[in-house]
């Protein structure tokens, strides 16, 4: 696959979130959070999304047990802005313009960053507010999805601008305010943990390297609440581990 062919993949089908019509996953059938159109049957969407269904290595996970390990360090190098907004019908995404990166090993460029409510990923059993998943191509197809858990606390001027500026209805993407900076959504301490596992929504694609922060990021319980009114739950249901070790950086 080269690189153009890369992107274009990433971009438009793997990438799915950036999907702009309510439900349609990559070959325009229709999935959701619940009901007949809900994660139990996300398999049966169409025949890219089957992998949802069989997949041994699925996302989200609940992170019962992790082992400490030398990972590299997360050397993150995004733009100060976001360069779009928008409501696709399943969560608030905001997408970023070229030019922001991640390297730990390789660069991977920052494509979109989105939410979901409650949070996807588990720890030990404890399911928290919201997460924010930065999501990072590599030229090879690859995907390094950065996962922050949010729990309600201080206020956070970006998530708040967020809330405050996000298209009430699903439509096409439209500037983003230039105070969204997503440094801003980082905690201070870059500890994760790292895992193999897949997108979490159809297509369900496991070709993700899981980076999800060890530290969550404070935010506003009116924000939570407010971001609520859009998407009470758009969150996928914790998927088997099936052996896979969870590496804890130091």
């Amino acid at each position: 696959m080269n690189r153009r062919h890369a992107l274009k993949v990433l971009t438009g089908l793997v990438v799915c979130p950036l999907c702009l019509s309510t439900g349609v996953a990559a070959e325009g059938a229709h999935w959701s959070y619940e009901g007949t159109n809900g994660p139990e049957h996300w398999g049966d969407v169409d025949a890219a999304s089957n992998v949802c269904s069989i997949g041994g290595q699925q996302s989200p996970i609940d992170i019962i047990a992790s082992i400490k390990a030398q990972l590299p360090p997360l050397r993150i190098a995004w733009a100060k802005a976001a360069d779009t907004i928008v409501n696709n019908g399943h969560t608030i995404q905001l997408n970023v313009a070229n030019g922001s990166t991640l390297r730990f090993g390789g660069p991977y460029g920052l494509l979109q960053f989105h939410f979901h409510r409650p949070s996807e990923h588990l720890i030990r059993g404890q399911r928290f507010p919201m997460e924010a998943h930065f999501v990072h191509a590599h030229a090879s197809g690859a995907l390094a999805v950065v996962g922050a858990l949010m729990v309600a606390g201080k206020r956070n001027p970006v998530f708040s601008k967020i809330v405050a500026t996000m298209p009430r209805h699903e439509g096409e993407a439209v500037k983003a305010d230039p105070a969204i900076n997503p440094n801003g959504l980082l905690p201070k301490r870059l500890a994760y943990y790292r895992y193999a596992g897949s997108l979490t929504t159809p297509p369900c694609l496991e070709t993700v390297d899981w980076l999800l922060l060890t530290e969550p990021i404070e935010v506003a319980d009116a924000d939570i609440a407010g971001f609520a009114e859009l998407y009470a739950m758009n969150a996928r249901p914790a998927q088997r581990v099936n052996r896979r070790a969870v590496l804890r950086s130091g």
